[in-house]
């Protein structure tokens, strides 16, 4: 007498365990993207932001900053940022508060100027003198 019910448990679970797979290999692709050995095409730009004195806050949390972030693509890792959020994302930290950082993102510049939200890169290269790589 042949199970059918077993039969359905197998074809399940083998289901199940190939959409486990799927969804490992796509958070594995996913996480290699965008990361390479070279150096980014903002990297000089992002470098040179630190050294004019600009400064990125934000939170892990703030969709803008993720925003801003993208626009420097693999570069980002090299900007001035500081993280205004505590770890549980419900507090804002010690430095934030006594800058006055009211919104995220905030760009804060050597002259102690600010400009809240997305900032263009060539509006950032305008304020501090950096220069943008050719398009």
């Amino acid at each position: 007498m042949y199970n059918t019910n077993n039969l359905q448990q197998k074809i399940f679970f083998g289901i199940i365990g190939l959409l486990i797979l799927g969804v490992i290999g796509m958070v594995v692709l996913r996480t290699g993207e965008g990361t390479s050995a070279g150096p980014g095409k903002y990297d000089t730009f992002a470098q040179c932001l630190t050294e004019k004195g600009a400064v990125f806050y934000g939170a892990f949390w703030c969709p803008h900053c993720q925003a801003q972030k993208k626009l420097f693509g693999s570069s980002a890792k090299l900007l001035p940022y500081v993280e205004c959020s505590t770890a549980d994302g419900q507090a804002q930290t010690q430095i934030c508060i006594d800058k006055k950082i009211s919104g995220y993102p905030t760009w804060e510049f050597a002259d102690g100027t600010q400009l809240n939200g997305e900032i263009p890169l060539a509006q950032l290269a305008e304020k501090t003198a950096c220069e943008l790589p050719a398009e």
